[in-house]
């Protein structure tokens, strides 16, 4: 807490709004918008794909018939089950970006809630069960505190996070018990971050 400059009364509005002027805004860089049939092209620019055409190209011309259609089917099918993971995944993370709207920070001593893009380096961020977890951060206080992480890691199960790091003092521990990325959901328990 000490190298951020900040007390357990959380940052004065003054100094976040400082913070805010300096480090911006916490949004992550919002992406050209990808329309459907480019993502389906997308799926056709492997090497391997371009390969399996050009076999069936080379099949057709030589009148195999049947194998280039067995070929541009294989093809087409591998490309649409492609594109509609790919068009899941990207409705999900547009969704999960969306709810992670407002958040309860400590800010002059007080709990405010606070809309997530004004979070900044620094702020000590008030979480409990079901809460979106608004920005990577530190643990520094919890109690029975789980996390989803499933929408980073894949991992199943909610991961119990802890307040202390094993490392020395002033060292940092990104991937220790003791961090929290920005998107996963709280599963159980309460934590200062």
């Amino acid at each position: 807490m000490r190298a951020l400059g900040v007390t357990t009364a959380g940052l004065t509005s003054a100094e976040a709004e400082r913070r805010l002027e300096q480090y911006g805004h916490n949004v992550l860089e919002a992406r050209e918008k990808v329309t459907p049939l480019r993502l389906f092209l997308e799926q056709l620019k492997s090497p391997l794909v371009l390969i399996l055409v050009f076999a069936s190209v080379i099949s057709a011309v030589a009148h195999e018939w049947v194998d280039a259609t067995i070929v541009i089917v294989i093809v087409l099918v591998s490309a649409i089950l492609g594109f509609l993971q790919e068009y899941r995944a990207s409705a999900a993370v547009e969704k999960l970006r969306a709810q992670v709207t407002k958040t309860n920070l400590l800010r002059d001593g007080q709990v405010r809630l606070t809309p997530a893009e004004e979070v900044v380096p620094g702020d000590v961020v008030l979480l409990g069960a079901g809460s979106l977890v608004p920005a990577d951060g530190m643990v520094l206080e919890a109690k029975d505190f789980f996390v989803s992480q499933a929408v980073l890691t894949g991992e199943t199960f909610p991961v119990e996070k802890k307040a202390r790091c094993r490392q020395g003092a002033g060292q940092p521990c990104p991937s220790a018990p003791t961090a929290c990325s920005w998107a996963p959901t709280c599963a159980a328990g309460a934590l200062v971050s």
